[in-house]
């Protein structure tokens, strides 16, 4: 009775250490999936920046027509919101690890790269195009924080989907030290977060709802 006791409790013992290092390599495998994704997320932006980076050279260089530039910039930045909504629910779905925060860190660079792009092609092809920036925290925000930025994430999407076209929707961190954002920050005298910057022009900080930016459209 005593013996298959034990082989009970070593039966039992044995597949617990499956189960458990089954659940590791499981957890594993998903977060490396999510990485994996957000990595070539992450290289197609970068190359579709440099793309447009490119074309805006040609523009320079040539004078080429702005429509099939401004077009493109359009296009990047739905692609941007899109992007950002999906690296979002994979952030959601699983703790910040070292490669996902190095790979947000590399979005926040390109959208910056974006930014500037789209300030440059509005005013050299006279777009009517509306920038509208998100800055917001993203390491450790308090329970305020994290509850403002929800309603802010929220009322932004809704005014992309609202008004399409007629804004570049640019949402980033705004506190992951990185330099050129932290001269942005600094220039533009964004002191709270989460914020909102128009047009390199006007700053919200407190939102309750789309009417609140929709006034700075017109």
């Amino acid at each position: 009775m005593v013996k298959n006791q034990k082989y009970i409790f070593l039966y039992a013992l044995i597949l617990t250490l499956i189960v458990f290092n089954l659940g590791i390599f499981m957890g594993y495998l998903l977060e490396s999936s999510r990485v994996n994704k957000i990595n070539s997320m992450s290289f197609d932006a970068e190359l579709e920046i440099l793309d447009q980076m490119a074309q805006k050279e040609a523009l320079n260089a040539l004078n080429l027509d702005c429509n099939s530039l401004i077009e493109e910039n359009i296009k990047f930045g739905d692609k941007i919101f899109q992007e950002a909504l999906q690296i979002q629910k994979y952030e959601d779905a699983n703790q910040i690890s070292s490669s996902i925060l190095f790979q947000h860190k590399r979005f926040d660079l390109l959208r910056t790269l974006f930014w500037m792009n789209s300030v440059e092609i509005k005013q050299k092809c006279n777009s009517t195009y509306h920038n509208v920036i998100y800055l917001y925290k993203y390491n450790n925000p308090s329970l305020e924080q994290k509850s403002e930025q929800k309603v802010f994430s929220n009322l932004l999407s809704e005014l992309k989907q609202k008004e399409g076209d007629k804004i570049m929707l640019i949402p980033m961190s705004a506190d992951n030290n990185i330099s050129s954002i932290d001269l942005l920050i600094k220039e533009y005298k964004i002191t709270e977060l989460p914020a909102i910057l128009i047009d390199e022009k006007i700053k919200i900080t407190s939102l309750n709802s789309t009417a609140e930016i929709e006034k700075y459209l017109d």
